[in-house]
């Protein structure tokens, strides 16, 4: 700049900081072109605020091909003079099925290999059989299509107490569990294994217990927090540890 301007290096950060620019800088935006997006802006908060009574609010999400690796031989603990060792080769967890109370920061998840409308329903069964039959269940998730497909459409109307809340398009931050998602990203750590073994069917991974049981609503609201039950609990856990919890479908 200052060789282009003939002006010298001090003068133009001079102007720089007197202006606050930051030409080296740059930001991106997404505007959102749903129809309806200040209709759903408006349900999806008003959950958030004030939620129904006798209901559990969720926040569903799939998070696919999660760095949860699994090596393909048990790592080998260090011992004098010689360091932990693990094979080159690793297997990948698959696709982690989330759903994050508002109320109190509990999550339910399951792994499955793939992200269909069929590991959807799976995981909607789950979550019936988790949330205690007097409760409703609303749901806040995103308009991808695996949540739209005719069965599930179908697996909705044979239980009633579900009711489906969809964030605008392009407006998936709408949705509180991918902060946590995010956390568990940012937390992640590819250089240990989620089980000594490769899980051999579709029962629970490597010894992993089942998922959260999710308890009634809370009269009051706070962020997640690390919790004592169990399958994966909060952000404070890596994608590892949170593969070790969750119940895995892997077929």
């Amino acid at each position: 700049m200052a060789a282009a301007t003939g002006m010298s290096q001090s003068a133009i950060s001079r102007i720089w900081r007197a202006f606050a620019l930051a030409p080296h800088r740059s930001q991106t935006f997404k505007l959102s072109t749903d129809a309806l997006s200040i209709d759903k802006v408006r349900d999806v908060v008003g959950l958030y605020l004030d939620p129904p009574e006798k209901a559990l609010v969720l926040c569903v999400d799939e998070k696919s091909q999660i760095q949860a690796l699994d090596r393909s031989q048990p790592v080998l603990p260090m011992v004098p003079g010689t360091p932990e060792r693990r094979s080159h080769d690793y297997f990948r967890a698959g696709t982690l099925f989330a759903a994050l109370e508002v109320a109190t920061g509990k999550v339910i998840g399951s792994l499955h290999r793939r992200h269909r409308a069929v590991e959807f329903k799976k995981f909607l069964a789950k979550l019936d059989k988790e949330v205690p039959a007097g409760l409703d269940v609303h749901l806040i998730l995103d308009n991808y299509v695996t949540h739209k497909t005719p069965a599930i459409k179908k697996w909705l109307l044979a239980h009633p107490r579900f009711h489906l809340h969809f964030t605008p398009t392009s407006s998936s931050w709408l949705n509180l569990v991918e902060r946590w998602f995010a956390e568990l990203t940012q937390r992640s750590s590819n250089a240990v294994s989620t089980a000594p073994s490769r899980p051999s069917n579709a029962t629970s991974a490597a010894g992993s217990p089942t998922g959260t049981t999710t308890q009634g609503p809370s009269s009051g609201r706070r962020p997640p927090t690390r919790s004592s039950t169990e399958s994966p609990r909060t952000a404070d856990e890596s994608p590892t540890q949170v593969a070790r919890a969750c119940p895995a479908d892997l077929g």
